[in-house]
Formats: structure tokens, sequence, C-alpha cells
């Protein structure tokens, strides 16, 4: 039996996000440069996005109980476990993250499994600095990070309301 690719698109304050995914799971997030060509959204990706449009509208901290379904090493998968441990509002420097996954001194091959993350946001990779605490690169380009950087900032005052998630 071949395995549809379902897709479902968000319009955020910084663009449109692409979300893929079968119906085993989501498989990717992306930024789109350009408005897709049709918004929109199929119930197999209701829950991610209506999690995501929370998390925009700063009513969600945390992603839960999604259907994930993406290939990756193990490496890559201890790193992205710990690094959705890193708070909301906060932030870690590539090193840092290497050391709390287990792989002290990997600062490099942690910034490439930032760099391959297929599900940012879910996998906050914005969340991850260099070591100067400067914004680094953003494979979504350095005025999405800084502005999901912020947003996470400035609603992470009120994180302990009844309508965040946690």
């Amino acid at each position: 039996m071949p395995i549809t690719l379902l897709k479902s698109h968000i319009e955020t304050p910084i663009g449109y996000l692409e979300v893929s995914g079968t119906e085993q799971g989501i498989t990717s997030i992306t930024f789109l440069d350009e408005k897709p060509d049709t918004v929109q959204s199929d119930n197999v990706h209701r829950d991610v996005v209506s999690q995501l449009n929370e998390y925009f509208d700063g009513k969600r901290t945390a992603f839960h109980s999604l259907q994930l379904s993406y290939p990756a090493t193990e490496f890559q998968i201890q790193v992205w476990d710990t690094l959705m441990n890193v708070p909301f509002g906060e932030t870690i420097s590539y090193g840092e993250l290497a050391k709390r996954s287990g792989h002290n001194g990997a600062a490099r091959a942690v910034g490439t499994a930032m760099n391959v993350n297929p599900l940012p946001l879910i996998i906050p990779c914005h969340r991850v600095l260099p070591a100067d605490r400067s914004l680094g690169d953003y494979a979504f380009g350095a005025e999405r990070k800084r502005w999901l950087l912020e947003h996470e900032a400035s609603h992470r005052s009120t994180s302990s309301g009844s309508k965040k998630v946690m």
C-alpha cells in the first residue's frame, strides 16, 4: 500500500509553516519564504496545527502527545531529546547541549544535528546558541530565530498561567 504524504500550511507572524507527514506521524515542519498556493489543514495534522497556533498565540510553552515519524541517528535522538527538556524561554550553548546529552566536546556535531532537525519548534533548535551567546546560524534565518527567542522571553514570565500547557 502506498504511503500518502499529507501537508498542512499555517500562517504565523514570521511566515508560513508547512507541516508534512503521513498517517503514522509528522515527518517535517519547515518555514516557507513565500505564501503557499493554498493554506490548508487536514484532520491528520489537526493536533500539531492546533498546538503550533497556540504556541504562536503565546498560549503554549511545550508540545505534547504528537505522533512524530522521522529518521534519525542515535546521536541525533539523544541530542534532540535533551534539547526538548530545555525550558521554554531559556537557551543553551552547543557545548552545554553536547555535554548534557552525553557527548562532551561534540559541539560541532550538535550544530550539525540542529541543522538537520526536521521538526523545528517541536525540537526547539532556535534555543541553541554559540558559546559567545550570539544568535549564530539558523536554517530559517536569523530574524526568525530572534523573533522566536523574543516571543518565548516575552511569554515566559506568564507561563504559569492556567492557559499555558507545560
